[in-house]
Formats: structure tokens, C-alpha cells, sequence
């Protein structure tokens, strides 16, 4: 296992490049298998959920060509649609390909996905989706799917899941008749596969809204397509500059719509940023105040679904409140297990109350010292390693791999930017 090494109280500042939407580019990958004619994908992260998911492609048959940060897929002859186990239980992503390969294909086998332990993660508006396309499903120790052609279906889903609104809206583009998703996920990066979607030929409107609707064609082809950059690492590079006072620059933070939603709740800690269309510059905060709500009163910074602010950026942000002055709520509403990684942040002298496993209220400003962490998920591990940069003196952060999930080259990325931080094996 790896682990990292930081001497914290150093500034990080400079240049920021963001790689691509990790959320975005897995299920890019998943929709190769809907087409024989190749995919090129730019700006793809190197990250470990990526490496996993070729690797799963490459075990099925598809052709995998990578230069750079550029991806070319061919899914032209598959071999097998049944996926291999131990590959599916490192990714939570391995159930995207259930949907594209019911709907060019005819059925899949694939056994239950792994992925970050932050909660429950249910599967079953996955199933009722596919189930409603026309698709037979069995589980028991593997997801079986089969299908004939499948038929377009008007749904409603019980939840905004976003791999699930992927999954569905990858199966009913090759879906006899016009498909509809009510209460669909509308996310940037569920954007971002849309509008790929339709570079293959496919035909989805109502992107950006919580109503898709997907008219069926009979077949799609090859397409050339740039990945949008990864906000989250946008916004945990914002806040790794913010707690060690330096300088960013980042000229392509993604989309204004996109930072406005970041802005809306990093204002409230303390964290202003200039920006010039795409550029952002995020200038050195050393007396950064928690702006209280009307009247007065504490403010609560929760996470929901799109456009409300992206549970993915909770921890980071806890770690931001710990260095700023005041008092400030976070609610996590999406996942029940995400909060408990705050006991690392106490331990390291933080003033963090956990009302209940949703709930922490944050009191700034704390020196926090370094410490021996463990990363217990993606963000949880960012948000340790961003607590270590800022901390006196040694940090230890054990199971780094699991960082490497979400993070292309973390290590070698902070420090260029300043960080005193190394990998140990």
C-alpha cells in the first residue's frame, strides 16, 4: 500500500490544469460498446477508476489505444459480455456497461460493483429503468441481462441518481420509439455524455434539465470529443490554496454556470476568486471570515442534487471551514458514511462537533498538527491530504492508492505547486 508524506506550512500556488471530469469520462467509456466505429476522447484523467474500467473493456473484447490524454475505444468485435468479477468490485462504474450492452448486445452478466464505502448506493433505479426498456433482469450473485430490441418507455424515477440516469439514457438511445426520464440527474457531467451521445447520432434533448427525452435511433457511430475539466478538482485545489495562503491560477475552471455553483457556498467560507470566462484566480486569503445567513444566523452548508452543491465537495469544504474564522453547519443529505472521516480532522485538533451521521458543525480557526491519517474514500482522502498541507509539522497518510481513484498524479501535481508532500510504497 501506498502512502504519502507532507510537511505541511507550505503555499500552494502557481498554475492549476485540471484533467477531465472523472464522473464524466467513466461512463464516456461504458459508451463505446454502443457503437463499432471508434471513440476518441481528449483530456482524459489518469486515474485509477479509469485504468480499471479499460482493463474491464479490454477483457470483453474492445480495443484500447492510449496517447497522452487521449483515449481511442473500438468495441467493432466483443468476445464475451460477461464481465470479470474481481475487476467489477473495484469500480462503482462497472454497472454502467449493463445498459449498453442490453441495448447493442442483447445482455450482459455483470457481478456487483464496488466503489467508495460512503453509504448505501442502491442499483434499483438501474433495474427499473433497463426493466421498463424491455430489458430481463436476474440477481443473485451476478446481474443478468437480457434483451431483445428493446422499446422506448416513459419513466419516472424514484431518485436523481446520476449512474442510473447514464445507464438508462446509454440503452434507450438505441430503443425503438422516444423514451422519457422524469426526475433525471442533471449534472455536468451527465451533460457531458449527452452531448456526446449526440456526436455519436443519438438524439437527447432536455440536457441540463430533470427532463430527458431520448428518441430511439437505429444505430450510432464514431465520434471525436474533449472531456469538460473535473470541478471537483477544481474546487479541492481552490481550497488547498486557500488554507496555505498562495496564489491560483487556473485557466480552464469549466463552465461559469458551474463555478457560480462552486462560488455560492465557498463565499460563505471565506473564499472569493476573480474570473475571466473560463480562468479563475483565486487570490491569497489569510483573514478569510464564515459569512453568517440572514439575520444573523449560523450557516448551514448542505449538498443535493444538481444545482445545489455537489456532496462530492463536502469534505474538502469541512477541512476549509476549519480554517476560517466562525461557525458553520454542514448537512450531508446524500450519503450516511461520508461525515465519519472528521475524526481524523479532530484528531489533528480541529474544532468539529458531530451532531449525528449527517451533521458537523465546524468552529474556526484551528492550527491543526500533523498526524497519521488513513484515507478512507476519494474525497475524504483529498481532503486529509489538503488538512496535512496546512498542518505543522509531519503528516502520514496511509492507503493513499484509494486518492489515486479520483486524483491523476496527486503528489507530483501539489508539489509542483508548492507542496513539501512525497509517495512512499
Amino acid at each position: 500500500m501506498a502512502k504519502f508524506i507532507i510537511n505541511g506550512g507550505k503555499p500552494i500556488g502557481g498554475t492549476f490544469h485540471p484533467r477531465g471530469n472523472k464522473n464524466a469520462v467513466l461512463p464516456m467509456l461504458a459508451s463505446c460498446l454502443l457503437t463499432d466505429q471508434p471513440i476518441i476522447l481528449h483530456n482524459v484523467p489518469l486515474i485509477n477508476d479509469v485504468k480499471v474500467m479499460l482493463q474491464l473493456l479490454e477483457s470483453i473484447g474492445v480495443e484500447v489505444a492510449l496517447e497522452d490524454h487521449t483515449l481511442t475505444l473500438c468495441a467493432k468485435g466483443l468476445r464475451t459480455t460477461e464481465l470479470d468479477a474481481e475487476l467489477c468490485a473495484k469500480v462503482r462504474t462497472s454497472i454502467l456497461l449493463a445498459g449498453p450492452l442490453t441495448a447493442r448486445h442483447g445482455g450482459a452478466t455483470i457481478y456487483p460493483p464496488g466503489g467508495d464505502v460512503i453509504g448505501r448506493r442502491r442499483l434499483d433505479t438501474h433495474f427499473y429503468g433497463l426493466r421498463s426498456l424491455g430489458a430481463d433482469i436476474s440477481t443473485d450473485h451476478a446481474f443478468r441481462f437480457k434483451a431483445g430490441p428493446l422499446t422506448a418507455w416513459k419513466m419516472v424515477f424514484d431518485e436523481a441518481s446520476v449512474t442510473a440516469t447514464e445507464n438508462v439514457m446509454m440503452a434507450a438511445t438505441l430503443a425503438e420509439g422516444t423514451s422519457t426520464i422524469y426526475n433525471a440527474a442533471c449534472e455536468p457531467h451527465v451533460q457531458d455524455l449527452a452531448n456526446l451521445l449526440n456526436q455519436m447520432g443519438a438524439d437527447i434533448s432536455g440536457i441540463g434539465t430533470n427532463n430527458l427525452t431520448i428518441r430511439g435511433v437505429g444505430k450510432l457511430h464514431g465520434a471525436e470529443y474533449t472531456v469538460q475539466p473535473d470541478f471537483m478538482e477544481v474546487g479541492s485545489f481552490i481550497v488547498a490554496s486557500a488554507v496555505t495562503g498562495g496564489t491560483l491560477t487556473i485557466p480552464d475552471a469549466g463552465e461559469p454556470l458551474v463555478q457560480q455553483v462552486m462560488q455560492r457556498t465557498f463565499s460563505k467560507l471565506g473564499v472569493e476568486w476573480t474570473r475571466t470566462g473560463r480562468t479563475l484566480v483565486v487570490p491569497r486569503q489569510t483573514e478569510r471570515c464564515i459569512r453568517p445567513d440572514e439575520g444573523n444566523a449560523t450557516p448551514k452548508i448542505e449538498d443535493g442534487i444538481w444545482p445545489a452543491f455537489p456532496s462530492d465537495l463536502m469534505s474538502v469544504s469541512i477541512v476549509l471551514a476549519t480554517q476560517t474564522q466562525g461557525t458553520a453547519l454542514f448537512f450531508e443529505k446524500m450519503f450516511e458514511s461520508r461525515m465519519y472521516f472528521v475524526d481524523h480532522l479532530m484528531g489533528m485538533g480541529a474544532n468539529i462537533i458531530q451532531c449525528d451521521p449527517h451533521r458537523v458543525v465546524v468552529i474556526g480557526p484551528t492550527r491543526l498538527r500533523g498526524s497519521k491519517l488513513t484515507s478512507p474514500d476519494i474525497r475524504a482522502g483529498m481532503a486529509l491530504l489538503i488538512a496535512a498541507c496546512c498542518a505543522d509539522g509531519e503528516s502520514v497518510i496511509h492507503n493513499a492508492q484509494v486518492i489515486d481513484r479520483g486524483y491523476e498524479a496527486i503528489e507530483d501535481r501539489l508539489a509542483a505547486l508548492g507542496a513539501d508532500i512525497v509517495r512512499e510504497h
